[in-house]
């Protein structure tokens, strides 16, 4: 497990968000996570798309299903499970900004937005078919409570797939000391852990692993995008490099971060990988 030398409040996520919403909206676009180059994929908007079907696949996410998107970014995955897969989405992020635009885009009220933390939700037990997190579960200062909130919210035999950032099982002192911990630090991450850590503890948590894929290969190709969009950002709009350059900016560092994870991948510091967890039908 890889831990932040800093420590890393629910408040400092939220800044995070909130402080960035301007460049995340203008150079990631409404899907705030790696895209999955596969299937004939050609572009970053494509691919973006991708993982979140990817994702709804594996956690088989029907019509009528009720499903709870958590670390929803600008709502854009929980939209999309309503309108390609007729579910019903509660989407909850700890970011007002988020918030704010992803409740802008959902009038109907399906996805339904919640401002909050998911550690402390109050959501009803077993009142879920199947959850998502889409790299969020980095940002949660203890995997334990997250795991166990989506064992208590979910019905038996509901999924959880989960998408994240994972370190590799043995990193070098220079993969610790110049990427991973950096990369937790700067992007406000508590944790990175290990493909197997994330198995034992979503096991320990109630949970049966019921399928597992790396495809780091497949969305590596993320940061090469996002570092050129970023690029041309500075070279076209000052304001971006101002920002940079502003003392007063608290997560000005993360245009470094992402400069970070593009050599993580490279030097294999860092791996993505896709769970799906099941609750039992029978305790």
């Amino acid at each position: 497990m890889i831990f932040s030398n800093q420590e890393i409040t629910e408040e400092a996520v939220a800044s995070h968000y909130d402080e960035l919403d301007r460049f995340y909206r203008e150079i990631w676009g409404e899907h705030v996570h790696h895209g999955l180059w596969r299937n004939g994929v050609k572009t970053r908007a494509e691919a973006v798309r991708e993982m979140a079907r990817f994702v709804a696949r594996r956690a088989r996410i029907a019509p009528g299903n009720r499903v709870c998107d958590i670390g929803c970014g600008y709502g854009a995955t929980a939209r999309m499970l309503v309108e390609e897969c007729g579910a019903s989405v509660t989407a909850i992020t700890i970011s007002p900004a988020q918030h704010e635009q992803g409740r802008k885009q959902a009038p109907s009220g399906n996805p339904a937005h919640v401002l909050g933390d998911w550690l402390r939700n109050d959501f009803a037990g077993e009142s879920f078919d199947a959850a998502i997190a889409i790299e969020s579960s980095e940002h949660m200062p203890d995997l334990g409570a997250f795991f166990a909130q989506a064992f208590r919210v979910l019905r038996p035999g509901g999924r959880l797939a989960v998408n994240a950032w994972l370190a590799c099982d043995a990193p070098t002192d220079f993969q610790h000391d110049w990427l991973l911990e950096p990369i937790c630090r700067e992007g406000r991450m508590p944790i990175m852990g290990t493909a197997g850590e994330y198995e034992r503890i979503g096991q320990g948590a109630g949970f049966v692993l019921e399928d597992f894929e790396d495809v780091s290969s497949e969305v590596a190709r993320t940061w090469r995008e996002i570092g050129r969009a970023f690029a041309w950002k500075l070279f076209c709009h000052p304001d971006y490099l101002r920002f940079l350059f502003d003392e007063h900016a608290r997560n000005r560092t993360f245009a470094l971060t992402a400069f970070r994870l593009r050599f993580a991948y490279r030097f294999g510091a860092m791996r993505y990988g896709a769970f799906v967890f099941r609750k039992p039908e029978f305790s």
